[in-house]
């Protein structure tokens, strides 16, 4: 629990250090609403990517898996429809918003969670 609550906090950080550098990809009002949008994330990451990568599949497989960033970005714009205080300004903002995310998060996990020998 407490690894998934650092991730979480993680998550939220990355989140909103994009929205402050790039705020023509996504807009966040506070950090509490950006922890709200990667937990919210998380959640719908967990239990709708799964099906949407199952449907995709035959797509994924033809395109080398460049489809999945059309898949995280569409978790992004799910996120953004079911928070209003988080906005993602279109598809091609929320790819590369969401590849941004997934590089200060994982920059962050790897600075601050402990690697086990």
């Amino acid at each position: 629990m407490k690894r998934f609550l650092i991730r979480l906090v993680i998550s939220g950080v990355a989140i909103f250090l994009v929205s402050y550098f790039f705020p023509n990809l996504i807009k966040v009002n506070s950090f509490k609403v950006a922890l709200f949008a990667a937990l919210l994330l998380a959640l719908i990451n967990a239990f709708i990517r799964p099906i949407v990568l199952l449907i995709t599949f035959p797509i994924n497989f033809l395109t080398l898996g460049l489809f999945t960033f059309v898949i995280n970005a569409l978790m992004l714009i799910i996120v953004s429809f079911l928070l209003p205080s988080f906005r993602v300004a279109g598809l091609w903002q929320a790819i590369i918003a969401s590849i941004l995310i997934s590089i200060v998060s994982t920059t962050l996990s790897s600075l601050v969670i402990e690697k086990k020998s």
